[in-house]
């Protein structure tokens, strides 16, 4: 069953989340991180969407506590004067595990957010214990290349990470036309993601994947048409230890489209001893 239940930038958070904002760089970089549930930790790495407590959060947190932190420049632009590039991001989330005591902790990332937890994980390979990636960027086939998503317009962007663009969740993911404010966010989002990863074939992960210890979940919407289910192949031909779950009918979001089945197949991934 696909559920479309999905909160908005305007939307006040359930009352029992927690927003916290967390110093790193001496101070002069604040992380916001929402934080719910109770149980071995896990740390949310979003997308180029932004951060929403979402349905999907809310699952993961009814077994642990999920930190879900804000990557830097999606609220302030300012903050990526501080981060020039990827390494110092990773760094910037090292830190921001250590000012939440978080010494090991599992990882969830969804496409940009599945790099960093690439990134991270093969910083520090002891650190993370698990980690689970949903469509995640960060690879390169030139005989399936991912679109620059800053020039895909808006209303065509449905078609590329959803299996059906003409579903009520298509509605929800496009800012408005006639909301100047809105579009403006959904801009500034985009452009603190583009910061990290474009040009992206030249960042490198391939040469540093190796150094990830940590069991890995490569999860896919079956129809993914922006980061294509064949790098599904290439991730798991450079891990120690993968394994790859697709979900049927679904795009670049699976975790919306398809709830059901990409909570159950990250939670059985989680909980495992």
């Amino acid at each position: 069953m696909t559920e479309t239940t999905q909160q908005t930038p305007s939307t006040p958070l359930p009352p029992h989340v927690t927003e916290r904002l967390i110093p790193a760089l001496a101070g002069r970089v604040q992380a916001r991180v929402l934080v719910a549930g109770q149980g071995e930790p896990v740390l949310f790495l979003h997308g180029a969407g932004g951060l929403l407590w979402d349905p999907f959060l809310e699952a993961l947190a009814e077994g642990h506590t999920v930190y879900a932190v804000e990557h830097p420049g999606g609220a302030d632009s300012e903050a990526l004067e501080q981060l020039p590039g990827i390494w110092e991001l990773v760094l910037f989330y090292d830190e921001i595990l250590d000012e939440l005591g978080l010494e090991r902790v599992a990882v969830v990332g969804h496409s940009f957010g599945g790099m960093v937890g690439a990134e991270l994980a093969a910083n520090s390979p002891r650190r993370i214990s698990r980690l689970a990636l949903i469509a995640p960027i960060g690879l390169w086939r030139d005989d399936a290349p991912i679109p620059d998503i800053a020039g895909v317009p808006a209303e065509r962007l449905p078609e590329l990470i959803l299996a059906d663009p003409k579903s009520p969740l298509a509605e929800l993911l496009t800012p408005p036309a006639d909301d100047p404010q809105a579009l403006f966010e959904a801009a500034v989002r985009m452009a603190s993601v583009l910061h990290f990863i474009w040009p992206l074939p030249d960042k490198g992960l391939r040469g540093r994947i190796h150094r990830v210890s940590a069991p890995t979940l490569l999860l896919w919407g079956e129809k993914d048409a922006l980061v294509s289910p064949v790098y599904a192949e290439e991730f798991a031909g450079l891990l120690r230890h993968s394994e790859t779950v697709l979900i049927p009918d679904a795009g670049h979001l699976p975790q919306l489209e398809q709830q059901q089945a990409t909570r159950e197949a990250v939670l059985d991934f989680l909980d495992r001893p």
